[in-house]
């Protein structure tokens, strides 16, 4: 785990960081040029675990270093989707165990607690009045064993937000059950 100043921005979330590898083939999808959508840089693509909004990052700190995590395989697909009016994403499944895990460990911490279900997703693109984005309905699929999630800081900017990684919390691989070393048998 990486230490946490105090002077850290304080608009935190618990994200998961895909590999280069999914990172390089999701560059792969069509980036048209179109009238009201911006696209994600690909140096930001995370899938969101819990959002804390104001919080001490200390405190989150404390919540999820004795945290138990299960094991994760994130997968990605089928296909480039809309995710309500105006943010195209590429649907992330296998992760609603970690993501509950994760915000029963952090309960009660930060301003924000957001009562929908965890809805796993990787944003590409934001669109503005309603615009149409023509990559909706592209087929992508991948997968990657989750081997920690992230504390982020979102910072805004002019130029857009920034993302900075303040601490990590290992996630056991898929071979072994509940932390525990050994392999699953």
């Amino acid at each position: 785990m990486s230490t946490v100043s105090a002077d850290t921005p304080k608009r935190l979330f618990l994200a998961i960081w895909p590999p280069e590898a999914v990172v390089a083939a999701l560059r792969q999808l069509p980036r048209p040029t179109e009238p009201g959508v911006r696209w994600v840089p690909p140096e930001t693509w995370h899938v969101t675990l819990r959002f804390f909004g104001e919080a001490d990052p200390g405190e989150i700190t404390a919540h999820l270093e004795g945290a138990r995590l299960p094991a994760a395989e994130a997968a990605l697909g089928p296909q480039v989707a809309r995710l309500g009016r105006s943010v195209i994403v590429v649907p992330v499944s296998g992760l609603d165990d970690l993501a509950d895990a994760a915000r029963a460990a952090t309960e009660g911490v930060g301003s924000f607690d957001d009562p929908r279900p965890f809805a796993g997703h990787l944003t590409l693109a934001r669109l503005r009045n309603r615009s149409a984005c023509g990559v909706a309905g592209t087929p992508v699929t991948a997968r990657f064993d989750v081997d920690e999630i992230a504390l982020v800081a979102r910072t805004p900017t002019q130029d857009g937000p920034t993302y900075t990684t303040l601490g990590s919390f290992p996630v056991p691989s898929p071979g072994h059950r509940d932390g525990d070393p050994s392999p699953a048998g």
